[in-house]
């Protein structure tokens, strides 16, 4: 029995038991021989298969793309704002089976699936809105007769390479501003979440049919690394979009710049809350429980660390021990739980060695881990959020592990939290809990967090679309979603018009004839 829907949202996106993997947004290509499967972390159970792209059809995509961006760039910004009109009110139509696909084949809850799908949306909605206003800046020229501006043109094909954790919200993100500058993109979704990224691309397949478009816009490639590497590898691509780990980035990143392309890096995260004398415990609590459990830890923006005062250091961590005794863990479609499955059983036992490193680094397990077994738990992903005492220097503190484990941590000033908090490589969320407004503008400042995020009274989990979205240090420095992000899938250009009689040079230099 179908408990939860699952065969009728698959059915409802157009979803076989076996799937061709390539695209070029209104053809699929290829054959369905070289395949990968997808199993759910909720059950265990094969969800279907993606058959995998070959070099010979990576070739007709990218083909496909530099004939459509021909067309694509010079239509009117506004008009291509339009595609993504009508792209954002199907994934109106499509929320309910997308978030339950998003739910069942990633295994983060179906409320955090629907919310997955809600940011599609919003980043349509406001990519509509930015396609009437790609504008640049007017400079006064320092010659009689001249005017100055920029303007931005688009890059045309833009590679994107998105995790598992967020298998359709981050293509999103990248394909919407992406589209509006007048790019065509290439998506390659995680090989742990493929069905995602077929049902994405026959929902926009859709669009492109009403609108008699051409093929090349909205492309879909599958695969492991490989595919990976001939798009990072590939000059007809300028700009790679990827979301993953540093060691992932640092490759990409390199591969990119060797051949003098561009690169939008988002990758891990090392997120921490610090607790102040003057915060709102009720709120900290909500804060941290969620940054650090939800999607199972598995967010880059996951509360990884709590740095917390020394006053109320014991406080915190009983109130935090007492909140993880209430959470539900199980399958993610019962609204009923709070926490669902890791991505896979590797996950898993990079969860169980965190775990041991901690303790062999001295120290101390406040709530106990563990990888539960037994009736729905068959498929070996469910484990225990767990919380420990550390030291920030600890090495596995250092590290991102992507699971629910929580570290603590005391501070004595404000200073020694700040400088906790930035000692680690990464810098994508951080968060101060505090209602004093000195140390929160003290953490905002200049001396204070060194991350591309940094909230106060919220946890460093959950962005707003509205806002760039991003980190420095080992998280890449990259920009997606929000403000000028859309300025990353463009190059710059300065122009100059002279419309007097004659020709001045700039900096007032003679050359006469």
């Amino acid at each position: 029995m179908d408990q939860f829907g699952i065969q009728e949202a698959l059915k409802a996106l157009g979803l076989a038991e076996t799937n061709k993997g390539s695209s070029t947004g209104n053809a699929w290509l290829g054959s369905t021989t070289d395949l990968i499967e997808s199993y759910s972390p909720v059950d265990g159970k094969l969800i279907g298969k993606v058959a995998a792209t070959t070099k010979e059809d990576y070739e007709a995509i990218v083909a496909a793309g530099q004939d459509a961006y021909k067309d694509w760039r010079i239509m009117p910004a506004p008009q291509r704002g339009e595609i993504v009109r009508q792209f954002g009110n199907k994934l109106r139509a499509y929320k309910e089976p997308l978030g339950k696909l998003v739910s069942y084949e990633m295994g983060k809850s179906y409320q955090e699936g629907l919310g997955e799908v809600q940011e599609m949306i919003d980043i349509c909605d406001f990519a509509v809105g930015l396609s009437r206003q790609l504008n640049g800046m007017t400079m006064h020229s320092e010659r009689p007769g001249h005017r100055m501006y920029d303007q931005y043109h688009p890059l045309g094909i833009v590679g994107i390479i998105s995790a598992f954790n967020f298998p359709v919200a981050v293509w999103a993100w990248n394909t919407a501003l992406a589209w509006i500058c007048g790019n065509v993109c290439i998506w390659k979704p995680s090989e742990k979440a493929p069905m995602c990224g077929v049902a994405c691309q026959n929902i926009m397949a859709e669009v492109l049919k009403d609108n008699d478009l051409p093929e090349g816009i909205c492309a879909l490639v599958n695969g492991d690394f490989n595919v990976g590497e001939w798009m990072t590898n590939d000059k007809r691509v300028p700009l790679i979009s990827v979301t993953g780990s540093t060691r992932m980035g640092r490759i990409v990143g390199a591969t990119v710049a060797q051949r003098f392309g561009k690169s939008i890096l988002e990758l891990g995260g090392n997120n921490a809350i610090i607790v102040t004398p003057d915060a709102d415990l009720e709120m900290t609590i909500i804060g941290a429980v969620f940054g650090a459990v939800g999607t199972a830890g598995q967010r880059c923006t996951s509360t990884r660390r709590l740095i917390i005062h020394e006053s109320m250091y014991d406080t915190v961590k009983e109130k935090l021990a007492a909140a993880y005794k209430q959470l539900s863990i199980g399958n993610p479609l019962d609204e009923n739980n709070h926490v669902g499955p890791l991505i896979d059983t590797d996950a898993v036992g990079m969860y169980n060695s965190a775990l041991t490193k901690v303790v062999e680094e001295g120290g101390n397990i406040v709530v106990e881990g563990g990888v539960l077994t037994g009736e729905g738990y068959e498929s070996g992903c469910y484990v225990k959020p767990a919380i420990a005492e550390a030291k920030n220097n600890f090495a596995i503190v250092q590290h991102e592990t992507f699971a629910p484990i929580l570290y603590l941590m005391k501070y004595a000033t404000l200073e020694e939290a700040i400088e906790m908090q930035n000692d680690v490589p990464q810098g994508l969320s951080s968060a101060i809990m505090t209602t004093n407004l000195r140390e929160a503008e003290r953490f905002l400042s200049h001396a204070g967090s060194d991350c591309g995020i940094a909230n106060v009274n919220i946890g460093t989990s959950g962005a707003e679309i509205g806002g760039a979205f991003g980190g420095e240090k080992e998280t890449g420095g990259g920009r997606e979603s929000g403000s000028d992000a859309w300025k990353g899938y463009m190059r710059r250009q300065t122009n100059t018009i002279n419309y007097s009689t004659s020709l001045p040079l700039a900096q007032g230099i003679k050359f006469e004839l």
